[in-house]
């Protein structure tokens, strides 16, 4: 071979070596490229894993005793002279608070004392029409515990697990779950809530509610007037109102 081939032959070689470099560097950086990418599923799955409530994990509530007529959605004489009727969504953080510590002030007050007849609305509000949300469900699921007599504890330990606007909170799972915590016929309960029995009692409480006025979660009115429009009523505001209304019977 004379030198100028020998030359050709080691250039030809350099550039073979040059070539087989530059594809290993490519084919390694695809690889490692694909491997941060299915690093960062793997996380985001597990984030939003982590993040959902598991159905075991019920934070359990103790029934509340109350004194006075239970019926279904509603509470005391239905003859008292006061008429409160609250419009909430079980996924509505200011609802939870409301629930939670106006409501017993007002149900010890006044409707354990004969002066307020109190009912609870469905206002699916945060669903936005979507009637598979959580909202719905989790009000079809109340609406089954009610058929046992037990509205108001399925009411409590929704509120009492709930950890954000459709997270998982009320999945299907969990409001089965809530119910065995709360020792309901487990047949008889899915049996109402996977024919979804009170899907057109809970739209014809949302559309009653929008006729009142309610746009907002929770709206609270007193006699059919409501109370702090716009903001959700301390327990002295509406106890204001009570008062009044009593004092115009």
């Amino acid at each position: 071979m004379s030198k100028r081939q020998e030359i050709r032959a080691s250039r030809q070689r350099e550039r073979m070596r040059n070539r087989i470099l530059v594809i290993g560097l490519v084919t390694l950086g695809a690889l490692l490229i694909g491997f941060v990418f299915i690093l960062q599923m793997i996380n985001t799955v597990h984030n939003a894993a982590s993040k959902t409530p598991s159905a075991n994990a019920v934070t359990p509530i103790t029934p509340r005793v109350i004194n006075a007529k239970v019926d279904g959605q509603h509470l005391g004489d239905p003859n008292a002279p006061v008429k409160i009727d609250v419009w909430e969504d079980f996924q509505c953080p200011s609802c939870r608070n409301y629930s939670q510590t106006v409501e017993p002030l007002v149900i010890t007050n006044y409707v354990e004392t004969g002066k307020v007849y109190y009912t609870f609305h469905f206002y699916p509000l945060i669903d936005g029409g979507n009637a598979a949300g959580e909202s719905h469900h989790s009000a079809n699921a109340a609406m089954c515990a009610s058929e046992q007599g037990r509205f108001w504890d399925y009411h409590a330990i929704l509120f009492a697990n709930w950890s954000g606007e459709n997270q998982g909170s009320f999945a299907d799972a969990r409001l089965v779950a809530f119910a065995e915590s709360l020792g309901l016929d487990l047949t008889a309960f899915n049996t109402c809530f996977q024919s979804d029995r009170y899907a057109n009692f809970i739209n014809q409480d949302l559309f009653t509610g929008q006729t009142a006025g309610v746009s907002g979660t929770p709206s609270v009115f007193v006699n059919g007037q409501i109370v702090t429009p716009g903001y959700v009523p301390s327990y002295d505001q509406l106890a204001a109102a009570i008062e009044t209304a009593l004092a115009g019977k």
